[in-house]
């Protein structure tokens, strides 16, 4: 899967909020200081030449919407990060993550409770 640009994630992080949008409810979704009109509409159609983004069309005007679902993207991109960063192990983000992150107690004693219960649900699949 391809990666998006900064500027083309923000589309779609607009697009993905509204699930189904005109040209003008996307430019209206951004943050400010808005791009303009013109230039959302030409990252519109790269989205489309890429396969992230279809449409459909009534008259004159296209209704846009996500050719493929953020959690889609997230994996693709979480995969990509893990193989050019950690050699595709998880065990070496998490040892990065938990070193180089400001970490409360809360948020560790949170992320043991969600790999324990993992640990749990894959011990019992396997009996």
């Amino acid at each position: 899967m391809k990666e998006l640009t900064k500027a083309e994630e923000q589309i779609m992080q607009a697009l993905w909020r509204l699930k189904k949008a005109y040209l003008k409810e996307i430019v209206a979704a951004l943050p400010e200081p808005r791009p303009a009109y013109t230039t959302v509409s030409t990252v519109i159609r790269v989205l489309v030449k890429k396969g992230f983004i279809a449409f459909e069309t009534f008259g004159k005007s296209n209704r846009y919407h996500p050719a493929i679902s953020k959690a889609d993207y997230s994996k693709a991109t979480l995969k990509g990060l893990f193989q050019r960063f950690f050699n595709g192990s998880p065990t070496m983000f998490t040892s990065f993550f938990t070193q180089n992150e400001n970490l409360s107690l809360e948020d560790l004693t949170e992320m043991r409770e969600i790999i324990e219960a993992q640990i749990q649900q894959k011990q019992e699949n396997d009996q």
